[in-house]
């Protein structure tokens, strides 16, 4: 892997019941708890960590699920809809099991890729794609989710602009990304950095009303780097075009970078390193509450403040 953008690292989004945002993404869409925090500012509410097995990169989808939020409106300035891989032949398991548990989706194509829509609890917009190339990478299985119909990872991440020339200045001149493909207003960008999680696309309408950023919204997006090193030669790209950009931060399992792009939506460049098995081993992620080291000395006032999980 070179000195680029390896694709998407993982999307954060935010919910509202804790609970119920566990059950949703492990028992059914089958997803790995991959690790179980809280809020680096706001440690009285978790974070979420779902993923494969190992919470590779490019499959990681975390929340923050903050109890009694209000509920947000998807829009411009946002990231509106996060496109997961499903191997090919599976939409037909995926569409009876969303029947089983009552949860309504739309059928089409994008791109010539086969596809449903649906949104999980709390509003959030999932796509299931039946990607046109190859992924291999592992997945984890449950009881009712085998190999055949586990989710891969992400395909891609939708973004919604009024304008997208900014936008498309940033994934291309920086971020390394070329145009793909372009149907009406929906444009495709890809980076051949990677083979998996190499997608954004960009819906440019100037008449969506702006987004606004609550409970069943994306909070940010995160594009992938090998290590730190690679990390802050782009912060020194980010902040040559302009842009503010945050110093490096520590977030235990990756080092990031935050930028706003033009368009609105807030982007995070984080690295590989350290991974999630920092901290505890890999058959026993995401089992026991892990503390941010500020916070560990406080671990009682805080378990008795989080939601109940049980």
């Amino acid at each position: 892997m070179e000195n680029r953008i390896l694709g998407l690292h993982h999307i954060t989004a935010i919910a509202d019941n804790a609970k119920r945002n566990l059950d949703f993404y492990t028992k059914i869409l089958g997803v790995r708890l991959v690790k179980k925090t809280v809020n680096f500012d706001d440690p009285g509410t978790y974070h979420f960590y779902f993923g494969n097995e190992t919470g590779t990169p490019g499959t990681i989808l975390t929340f923050f699920p903050w109890e009694g939020i209000e509920k947000g409106t998807n829009g411009s300035g946002l990231a509106t809809h996060i496109g997961y891989s499903v191997p090919k032949g599976s939409l037909e398991f995926w569409k009876n099991r969303f029947q089983q548990f009552n949860i309504s989706f739309q059928e089409s194509e994008i791109f010539g890729e086969k596809l449903i829509s649906f949104n999980d609890p709390d509003g959030l917009q999932l796509q299931f794609i039946e990607s046109s190339t190859p992924d291999d990478r592992k997945v984890w299985t449950t009881d009712d989710i085998k190999d055949e119909n586990a989710l891969k990872g992400f395909h891609n991440i939708t973004l919604t602009l009024k304008k997208a020339d900014p936008t498309i200045k940033i994934l291309t001149d920086i971020f390394g990304y070329d145009l793909q493909k372009q149907e009406g207003e929906r444009y495709r960008f890809a980076t051949d950095a990677i083979d998996t999680a190499n997608l954004v696309d960009i819906i440019e309408n100037d008449t969506i009303p702006a987004g606004r950023n609550a409970g069943g919204t994306n909070h940010h997006v995160a594009f992938r780097v090998k290590n730190d090193q690679v990390l802050m030669e782009f912060r020194e790209k980010v902040m040559s075009a302009g842009l503010n950009i945050t110093p490096k931060i520590d977030r235990d399992y990756f080092y990031s970078l935050y930028f706003r792009e033009p368009g609105g939506v807030l982007f995070e460049i984080a690295t590989d390193n350290p991974g999630f098995t920092v901290d505890e081993p890999l058959n026993e992620l995401g089992n026991s509450l892990k503390l941010p080291k500020q916070y560990e000395a406080m671990r009682g006032q805080i378990e008795e403040s989080l939601p109940k999980l049980t």
